[in-house]
């Protein structure tokens, strides 16, 4: 027996041909466009409400990308304050300064001397008649260490390098504010954690909506089905139109989605770019990964298969030639 043929049932039939299978999926995908193309208004309609569903985690995901982009430059910037003991001149703490200014992993240190925090705590707390009243200055000399652009990033980091620091003897605490940086990462965390739990959510929206569609497609065309099974027509052919449909349509919602998405992205860039601005700050928002421009353009028709697939599975069996 030719290994080119295989059994069926009581006979046998030819392996198909790749170039006829290709052919013949071609013409169902262009005759299942060609349907919804009939149908213009339910079939935008049904676009734009998957297209809304992709665009909302794909939109929050790229937002909290954002976010921990705009917290790793701040981490990136944080300081560590360091307080000299009392009995420090300012002679020492100009040296402690010049000394913790040659490690590789310092970018820039600044000396704020006894005198100069009084002043500016007089300046700015509004107790200045109540400082000239003290027999003492009781604020510390400070070094402002500012770390090397990317030497040092992370909490741990940081903590780490301050560590360090308040091993030199002149220096009394070493001081780390990065509280706001840890909340903020937690924060992103959180919604990151969200984001995934919308999408499953909205993905499982998308499955029903198309299944739906699908299914009032089958109701509507019940008769061709019956007499398609009369005539011999298998499963596969019966439902491959239906799940190009479904291709279509997630195809198409996913095109809605990443216009969504891009749109947005245009309205925000503007006031995003003069808040940054205000901080003298170059940051602007990120366009669309590819990473994200491939979940989309590939997790929509794959969901619209799926689908498709689920609908035409369920009602496919119902529904039998008398």
């Amino acid at each position: 027996m030719s290994r080119s043929r295989r059994r069926n049932g009581a006979g046998f039939r030819r392996t198909v041909n790749p170039a006829i299978w290709l052919a013949r999926h071609a013409q169902v995908s262009l005759a299942s466009l060609g349907r919804l193309s009939r149908n213009p208004l339910s079939t935008l309609m049904t676009a734009l409400v998957i297209g809304i569903a992709l665009a909302l985690p794909s939109g929050l995901h790229l937002l909290v990308d954002n976010v921990r982009a705009v917290s790793s430059s701040w981490d990136g910037t944080a300081s560590i304050s360091l307080f000299l003991a009392d009995d420090v001149s300012n002679d020492q703490a100009e040296a402690v300064r010049q000394q913790i200014a040659l490690r590789p992993d310092v970018g820039a240190t600044r000396l704020i001397s006894r005198d100069q925090a009084l002043d500016e705590f007089r300046r700015l707390s509004g107790f200045g008649a109540a400082i000239d009243l003290l027999d003492s200055n009781p604020l510390p000399a400070v070094v402002m260490v500012r770390p090397a652009q990317d030497a040092v990033t992370g909490a741990e980091a940081f903590a780490a390098m301050a560590a360090e620091l308040q091993g030199f003897r002149e220096i009394e605490l070493a001081q780390v504010d990065l509280e706001w940086v840890e909340r903020l990462g937690a924060i992103t965390q959180t919604f990151d954690r969200g984001v995934v739990i919308l999408a499953v959510l909205l993905a499982a929206a998308v499955l029903l909506i198309i299944g739906n569609t699908i299914r009032l497609e089958i109701q509507n065309r019940t008769g061709e089905i019956e007499i398609v099974k009369l005539v011999g027509g298998t499963d596969a052919f019966i439902r491959r139109p239906f799940l190009y449909e479904g291709l279509w349509y997630g195809l198409l919602g996913a095109i809605v989605a990443l216009l969504l998405v891009i749109v947005a992205l245009i309205m925000l860039d503007g006031p995003v770019q003069r808040l940054a601005g205000l901080y003298d700050s170059q940051f602007s928002l990120a366009l669309i990964d590819p990473l994200s421009l491939l979940g989309v353009g590939l997790g929509g028709p794959l969901l619209g298969l799926a689908g498709a697939w689920l609908a035409v599975g369920r009602h496919l069996a119902r529904t039998q030639p008398d």
